[in-house]
């Protein structure tokens, strides 16, 4: 368990910011303490100090994790963003879409979001912005990436992919072997 370098920080927060924007802050700063990020087996944490100095007692060879997996570095030191993330990115999402329930089971199997499926989206929103994605009764059901702007998305036909994705909750369930 390690501080991120300043590679690493720079990598992972411009990859949050393209959900979250300038709230990225209230990410570290919270009125409940204060929290950090941190690198293990190539998997970025979030944690508070609290709970990090009393993990310090562990050796790393025996710490499985600590606190909420917010992502991993690949092997090329691209950072991708876990589904695990979910909790703390949707409250302070800028650009939000929200999906029909007709959608939502397909967006949960790993499919894009159609604009069929689409049931509103925020307002200029950019392409290739991310986005957090929800379902109509405002639950999040996770994150992606916007394929076409909010312009585009009035005019394009319905069997059009609006939001490409990148993760969804139903992964705590096809990959739960994995996810730690």
């Amino acid at each position: 368990m390690r501080p991120l370098t300043e590679e690493e920080t720079r990598v992972m927060f411009e990859k949050i910011a393209k959900y979250i924007g300038e709230n990225l802050q209230l990410l570290v700063d919270r009125p409940d303490g204060t929290y950090c990020f941190r690198l293990h087996n190539d998997r970025v944490y979030y944690v508070s100090e609290k709970i990090l100095k009393l993990a310090a007692s562990i050796s790393g060879d025996k710490l499985v994790s600590l606190g909420t997996c917010f992502g991993k570095f690949t092997k090329t030191h691209k950072f991708r963003l876990h589904i695990t993330a979910l909790d703390y990115l949707a409250p302070y999402a800028k650009y939000k879409v929200w999906i029909k329930p007709g959608a939502e089971q397909s967006f949960l199997y790993g499919n894009h979001v159609l604009k069929s499926g689409l049931g509103r989206i925020t307002e200029n929103t950019c392409q290739y912005q991310g986005v957090v994605v929800y379902s109509m009764a405002d639950i999040p059901l996770g994150f992606g990436v916007a394929a076409k702007s909010t312009q585009d998305c009035r005019k394009v036909d319905p069997m059009a992919i609006v939001v490409f994705h990148q993760a969804d909750i139903g992964e705590y369930v096809r990959h739960e072997e994995t996810l730690t």
